[in-house]
Parts: structure tokens; sequence; C-alpha cells
């Protein structure tokens, strides 16, 4: 393409000496370069509607509910009753304000069988979504990602790894160090978190815009 001001070789009717007003146009009729308005228009539509319709998926009307949620604490202490500071509360507080109808919360001691059932009557009550808080670290007690594994027909590593990471850059030290796993069981969406209040609050703003995700794909089958 020639822009204006630099002659055509071998079209002295085409030239930087033009006379003033005439036209410096030197696209010809059928140039690949030369971009119709109307397809310039015609995409810029598409491109609000595709926005358009993006933003009515993604953003749902105040108070309408994402799907049913579930809460297990792990806690040997809680479970006997000598512990009364819950995160249970907490928890289902944080997945009511991301849109979830959370069923109940249970509270279960730091034993393999007692987490497993707990999980997988959550799984075949059909909940969308189970939040264990617990359990997860290095100790001897700390047995929830082997209780959770068998239940687990896909590993989701994105959401584990994610919660990790944004334990570590929130100062939740054992949220960051955490053995927690996430993944499907069925139609449920299972996700282990650690037991500090920091560590609670940051993975649950971590894993809740990606659980809804999840949940929204799984629907669809």
């Amino acid at each position: 393409m020639t822009y204006a001001g630099s002659p055509v070789p071998g079209n002295p009717a085409i030239s930087g000496d033009t006379d003033e007003g005439q036209s410096l146009d030197v696209r010809l009729a059928g140039d690949p370069g030369q971009v119709d308005p109307a397809d310039v228009v015609a995409a810029d539509a598409a491109a609000r509607e595709f926005v358009a319709r993006h933003e009515q998926a993604t953003h749902r009307p105040q108070g309408e509910e994402i799907g049913r949620a579930l809460v297990v604490v792990v806690d040997d202490e809680a479970a006997h009753g000598e512990d009364q500071r819950l995160l249970g509360p907490l928890v289902g507080e944080l997945l009511a304000e991301a849109g979830f109808h959370v069923d109940a919360a249970v509270v279960v001691s730091g034993d393999e069988v007692e987490i497993r059932n707990a999980l997988n009557t959550a799984v075949i009550g059909g909940v969308d979504l189970v939040v264990s808080v617990g359990g997860v670290g290095v100790g001897a007690r700390d047995v929830t990602p082997e209780a959770t594994e068998p239940l687990l027909d896909r590993r989701l590593r994105g959401i584990e790894e994610a919660v990790r990471s944004s334990g570590l850059a929130a100062g939740a030290t054992d949220g960051g160090l955490s053995r927690g796993l996430a993944g499907i069981s069925g139609q449920t969406l299972v996700v282990n978190l650690a037991n500090s209040r920091a560590a609670v609050r940051d993975g649950m703003a971590t894993a809740a815009p990606l659980a809804k995700y999840v949940i929204e794909s799984i629907s669809e089958f």
C-alpha cells in the first residue's frame, strides 16, 4: 500500500504531486487491506452483545442462591463439647454471602472414618458444595486429606494450589502449608480448608468464586 506523498512506481497519475483537494486514497476496490465500515459496526455490535450475555450469566440477582452447601468441622475438642469457639458459623456466614444455602454444620473428631462418613453423607444428600475445616496439617490427627481422597472422582488441583498460594500471600501460614484437597465427588464439590479464622476467611474468598464456576459446569451435564 502506498501512502499520500509517496509516488506509485510506473503510474504517474497517482503521486504525491496531486492537486489540493484531490483524493489521496490509493486503495483499489477489492484491496484486502481495506476495511468496510459496515463490518466495523457489525463487529462492535457483536462484541457488545457478547459482553451483555456474559454479564447476565455471571451476575446473579441479589438473594438468588447458587446451590446447597454443608460444612464439616474437624476438631477433637469441639466434637466432645469442650470448645464452643466453632468455625462452622463463620464458614456458614461466608457461604451465605457467596450465595449458597447452608444445610448444616457438622462437627466430627479427627478420625478418618468419621470424617469420611460425614463427607460421604453430604455427597449422598446431594449438596452442591462441602467445605471441611481442619485436619489438614501435619499432626497425627490431621487426616482429613486421607479421608477425602477416596471419595473424589476427580481432583481439582487448581483450587488446591490457589488456596495455598493465597494463604501464604495473606500471612495465613496454616492455609499456605495445608495438605487440603479439592475435587468432585459425584455431583458435589469438596474443598478442605485449614482451621484458623485467617485461613478460613482467605480460603473462602479464594475458593467461593471457583466453586461457582465448577458447580455451574457440573450442572450443564
